[in-house]
């Protein structure tokens, strides 16, 4: 039986972080979006997997407390790392009251082969998740809302990238992050009249056919509207 709260003890703020990368694609159909979770080794939730995160410190910013638990406990020192909203529920813990911050970061996949993996820290595909400590699921369902959202209407896909990449590449991300299979011909003509594209004039080498075009973002364009939604 959960424990009641002391209506006399302050509320705990702590920080805690979704990480979103794109699995890599051997063997699949598609890459999928997957994310780091945490194995709980106290109560409340001891053996349970959570979001990385900790206490935030009196003397600590924010996004700093978010940066380093996340780099503490994965090794994680991601690009794009952006507050995604406070959590506050009366009973998410069990035995206090606390608020979460939650921020949210998207790594490349070259990261990822850098961060930590072991027993307690381990990677899931968005489809498999395990059961989660209090309130987890119900955040990565948020943070995967948001995303998804912000994908058609903003240019964050980068950050699931190198600094140069394929209109397919590109395309892939949109696909993977939407679920949903986007049209090439109209996903290239939508992305090449953003204007937020600069073809660098080489070509992605080792292919078997005519080696595709390399493209960057361009960031002059970072204050410019967004593209129109993608469609299929």
């Amino acid at each position: 039986m959960p424990q009641q709260h002391d209506p006399a003890a302050p509320a705990r703020l702590a920080v805690s972080t979704v990480i979103f990368a794109l699995s890599p694609d051997e063997g699949a159909e598609r890459p999928s979006l997957r994310l780091p979770l945490v194995r709980r080794l106290r109560e409340p939730g001891l053996g349970r997997w959570a979001l990385p995160g900790g206490w935030l410190p009196v003397d600590e910013a924010l996004e700093g407390a978010a940066a380093r638990t996340l780099a503490e406990t994965t090794g994680l020192t991601p690009k794009y790392l952006e507050q995604l909203y406070t959590f506050g529920a009366v009973d998410r813990s069990p035995d206090e009251r606390v608020v979460s911050v939650v921020y949210w970061a998207l790594v490349h996949s070259d990261e990822v082969e850098r961060a930590v993996s072991d027993e307690n820290v381990q990677w899931f595909d968005e489809d498999e998740l395990p059961e989660l400590a209090f309130d987890h699921r119900a955040i990565i369902d948020y943070a995967l809302g948001r995303l998804r959202t912000k994908l058609e209407y903003s240019r964050i896909a980068h950050a699931f990238l190198g600094e140069t990449f394929t209109l397919a590449e590109l395309r892939a991300v949109h696909e993977v992050v939407l679920r949903k299979r986007l049209d090439p011909a109209n996903f290239r003509r939508t992305m090449e009249a953003s204007g937020t594209l600069v073809d660098t004039g080489e070509r992605l080498s080792g292919t078997r056919h005519r080696p595709p075009a390399l493209y960057r973002f361009d960031t002059a364009s970072a204050m410019a509207p967004a593209p129109d939604p993608i469609h299929l």
